[in-house]
């Protein structure tokens, strides 16, 4: 009887052990991450603090702290991304197990990408033309909010709030104002990301971020100007503008071989 309970208690002893060791933070689901990806994605903030320019991530730790001697220095090369009062833009969202990395104004993008040169018809033509031929850089950066251990289950919100020392989301800017002065049908795309024909360059901004590339392209005294969305393999779409205004939008798929061909159709 006594060898019986010993064995218990032993084995009891080993489960709370082996409980003690488990990480009581849950990952995150895939709609949890969704929800982030969408609550952050082209959403606008005001710089708050000197935040530079930087191929790599520039550490944010989830106590609101951060090595300001460490961003200054990797300033140095490229400078901030804006002045202190300047409105920027989460232009892409990453989630990993102990961080959100957001994308501010494009990232920094000084010598372009390998994916830069594929090729895909624009405006009304039929022909193909490089998506890079006037290839955009971009002069943003990016922050990593970064967790001890795993990140656990967060909010949009509270993400924007813990990076209130340096971005703020919640002040009003001139941009909500002119936001609150749309049309509904604009207001209702912006919010959906997508962009509407009648859009002018600044509400397909607001809707769907910076674009990747630019493609200016003039025919019988007609200008217009194609703006390029999506990396291959995947959906590109391209907003094409005529007299400030967009003129029309076509979605493609863009495999890695180089080529683009139309949206499959959804399965009935």
């Amino acid at each position: 009887m006594t060898r019986h309970w010993a064995l218990l208690l032993l084995g009891g002893s080993l489960l709370f052990a082996q409980k003690g060791k488990e990480d009581p933070v849950r990952k995150l689901t895939d709609e949890e991450k969704m929800e982030l990806v969408r609550g952050l994605s082209s959403e606008y903030a005001t710089v708050k603090a000197y935040i530079p320019r930087s191929k790599r991530a520039l550490k944010f730790n989830s106590d609101g702290t951060w090595d300001k001697s460490a961003w200054r220095d990797a300033g140095d090369e490229f400078g901030p991304v804006g002045r202190v009062g300047d409105l920027v833009q989460v232009t892409k969202v990453d989630i990993d197990d102990d961080r959100v990395v957001l994308q501010i104004n494009g990232g920094l993008n000084t010598r372009g990408k390998w994916y830069e040169r594929i090729e895909g018809g624009v405006g009304g033509g039929t022909s193909s033309v490089p998506l890079s031929k006037q290839t955009t850089r971009t002069a943003g950066t990016t922050v990593a909010v970064v967790f001890p251990g795993k990140m656990p289950p967060i909010k949009p919100a509270e993400i924007k709030k813990i990076l209130i020392p340096v971005l703020d989301f919640e002040k009003r800017s001139a941009a909500d104002d002119y936001f609150q002065n749309l049309p509904p049908e604009i207001q209702e795309a912006i919010k959906a990301k997508r962009a509407e024909v009648g859009m002018t360059r600044e509400q397909v901004k607001m809707a769907m971020g910076q674009p990747r590339d630019r493609l200016r392209e003039s025919k019988d005294g007609i200008e217009t100007e194609d703006w390029i969305y999506g990396l291959p393999p995947g959906k590109i779409t391209f907003v094409t503008f005529a007299n400030g205004k967009v003129s029309k939008i076509k979605d493609s798929y863009a495999g890695l071989g180089g080529s683009t061909v139309p949206m499959p159709k959804p399965p009935q």
